[in-house]
């Protein structure tokens, strides 16, 4: 309330305040801090029940005055940007998860761990089983491979220690009999 005695919101009447130092109903002209808050009637006006922003979009809701933040902040029939990158799509809330799967900008890492990039061109036919079962017996085969390569040597130097230990049998054998005589 100011100083002449007309009723405005704390908002509206600052913003007025800032342009003109006047009341805007009577012009009686508004010095310094002359306006004192009406808590009894700040009360009423938020416990006044009012229907919901998204109406428009179906939102049947109505609630006080002083809950509209919070419900815009959860409301079903509240507009929300695409979360897929680049998409422009304004979706409802309750809508977003399915057209966040259906949308063509929708991008996301596979799940299973193989470094694929879906999209929903390639999602449907994308078996991650079957590309790490075909990975994973690719990198069995080299590997049985090296097995094969390393069991091999190991044979060609046993074979070559036998070979030289009975050459060395053999030397120590003609050596002892040299000596003896």
């Amino acid at each position: 309330m100011v100083s002449c005695g007309h009723n405005f919101c704390r908002k509206c009447i600052l913003q007025w305040l800032k342009r003109q130092q006047t009341c805007p109903c009577c012009r009686t002209e508004v010095k310094g801090k002359l306006f004192v808050q009406m808590h009894k009637l700040k009360k009423k006006i938020n416990r006044l029940q009012v229907k919901c922003p998204n109406e428009a979009n179906g939102c049947p809701a109505i609630f006080p005055l002083s809950r509209t933040e919070e419900h815009s902040e959860s409301c079903a029939f509240g507009l929300l940007c695409c979360p897929n990158e680049g998409c422009p799509a304004e979706v409802l809330r309750k809508d977003i998860c399915e057209h966040s799967q259906t949308c063509q900008y929708w991008r996301d890492m596979c799940h299973m761990g193989c470094g694929t990039l879906l999209t929903p061109a390639n999602r449907e036919e994308h078996n991650c089983y079957l590309e790490l079962k075909e990975l994973y017996n690719k990198q069995l085969h080299k590997l049985r491979q090296k097995a094969r390569r390393i069991e091999s040597l190991t044979s060609q130097m046993s074979r070559q220690i036998q070979l030289f230990s009975q050459g060395l049998e053999g030397e120590e054998t003609g050596t002892a009999t040299q000596e003896t005589q």
